[in-house]
């Protein structure tokens, strides 16, 4: 299920390839004054996925509060979740388009991260709008937020995914297939979509983020395993912790965010600032506002009315059930 395993701090005894992210005892903190948090955390390899990881080895915040950690590159937000299930992983990053899986109660969202503007319903040259897609093939990663545009952007044209011809595939194959011609369209995100333009230059970009915010957001978060949640909230305290101290600095120091998450990835820095671009990055205390405020259930309630219109929900239920915004928000204090 892991599809690589990316390593940050001292290396792990006996495991050649497997490093430990953060420090080997803790001192004080939330560990205790000799124990230490061990924590297996998944990513996707992009700003949005990656950028507090990256963060918070560059700045020692895992040694800071105790934790040896682990970090796990997925290609997506729903085989974390199934990583988290099984205990391969203790937490993981999602998109928006994974966002019924913590609410169909097999995980829980720990903190909410950024909102999401890279997802993009593409087209090949030729192919002007969505109603053309009637017929034609069209990619998307099942389960995800490429997979959660295509269908807003059929229901607005007053159609379904019973009107195309759906292919699903994982993102590296929708790259190859729509650098080369073998589907029509895709629902796809940045900065995957900047590697298929240098071969596509004139590919048409049929929908976006931006054109449905006014009634569906785009958050992407970081999730828990529910035993761990259950079992372990010490360790969940002591993550959100780390994950409040990395979102404030990048906040406030995007160029150097985008420049770790570049060397975390082995990516062009001009790829990753590219990818940023897309993102609208909240600090902080905005998440605690809008947690407290309620807006965040807002977003929660009207993404479950979504998933349940897709079929991918039977009901929705109260996002304080799945989000655990009171405790990222005492965390805090």
């Amino acid at each position: 299920m892991r599809i690589s395993r990316r390593t940050l701090g001292a290396a792990a005894a006996g495991l050649a390839l497997v490093l430990s992210l953060g420090a080997c005892s803790a001192e004080g903190g939330a560990a205790g004054e000799d124990a230490t948090i061990e924590v297996d955390f998944g990513y996707i390899p992009d700003f949005n996925g990656t950028s507090l990881l990256a963060i918070a080895e560059d700045q020692g915040l895992w040694a800071e509060h105790g934790i040896d950690a682990t970090a796990s590159s997925f290609t997506n937000g729903p085989l974390q979740i199934q990583a988290l299930g099984t205990g391969d992983l203790d937490f993981g990053y999602i998109g928006p388009g994974a966002f019924w899986l913590p609410a169909s109660g097999q995980a829980k969202v720990v903190a909410l991260n950024t909102l999401g503007r890279a997802d993009r319903v593409v087209a090949q040259p030729g192919i002007d709008s969505v109603e053309d897609l009637r017929g034609r093939t069209v990619a998307v990663p099942e389960g995800t937020s490429g997979d959660m545009i295509l269908t807003l952007a059929l229901q607005e044209a007053g159609m379904t995914k019973e009107d195309v011809e759906l292919v699903p595939m994982e993102p590296p194959a929708i790259v190859a297939a729509l650098s080369s011609g073998q589907v029509d369209a895709a629902g796809f995100w940045y900065p995957a979509l900047a590697t298929v333009k240098k071969q596509v230059p004139d590919l048409v970009e049929l929908a976006r983020n931006t054109d449905f915010e006014e009634t569906v957001a785009f958050p992407t978060a970081f999730v828990a395993g529910n035993d761990v949640v259950a079992d372990d909230p010490e360790k969940v305290d002591a993550v959100l912790e780390v994950l409040r101290e990395a979102i404030a600095y990048r906040a406030e120091h995007m160029d150097e965010a985008i420049a770790l998450t570049a060397e975390f990835n082995d990516l062009p820095e001009a790829d990753v600032e590219a990818d940023a671009a897309n993102v609208q990055v909240l600090d902080a205390d905005e998440i605690d506002a809008l947690t407290q405020d309620g807006t965040t259930d807002t977003w929660l309630t009207g993404m479950q009315d979504y998933f349940v219109g897709a079929g991918q929900l039977p009901e929705a239920v109260d996002p304080g059930e799945f989000y655990l915004g009171d405790q990222f928000v005492k965390a805090g204090e």
